[in-house]
């Protein structure tokens, strides 16, 4: 069954915190390279630390607690998939983007940008997975 035809009110909540929290955890890392440019780290240090990357932590627990709530199975390929993408973001998120907000050297406005699109990038592949749910029966 896909997931958009759920009728669960407890699958329906974790799905719409599940789409908040993706907002919160991949909208401001679009201003990220601007701000950057602007020379407000500190902007970019407290969105990151006390929005995104705890936004992006979330992510999983609604996204995880909308596959048990659905019954879903990890077996099923666009789950598997969007976990390692999630874990992929999360390595960028911590690995890129976090050290090179306090650095403005021309290395570190580069893992920023770098940052940013491979995040970006992470996003369609996991909306593509999410929305066509490929591998999944019927």
């Amino acid at each position: 069954m896909l997931a958009l035809l759920q009728t669960s009110t407890g699958y329906r909540i974790l799905g719409l915190l599940h789409i908040i929290t993706a907002i919160s955890a991949f909208g401001p890392v679009l201003l990220y390279p601007g701000l950057k440019k602007a020379g407000e780290t500190k902007t970019i240090a407290r969105l990151h630390m006390m929005l995104t990357f705890p936004s992006l932590v979330l992510l999983w627990v609604f996204g995880m607690g909308m596959a048990g709530v659905g019954e879903l199975s990890m077996a099923d390929p666009w789950l598997s998939i969007s976990i390692i993408v999630w874990l992929a973001l999360v390595a960028v998120s911590w690995l890129m983007i976090r050290p090179a907000i306090s650095n403005d050297s021309p290395a570190a406005i580069s893992k920023m940008a770098a940052g940013s699109g491979i995040t970006h990038l992470g996003l369609v592949v996991a909306l593509v997975l999410m929305i066509w749910k490929p591998g999944l029966g019927g």
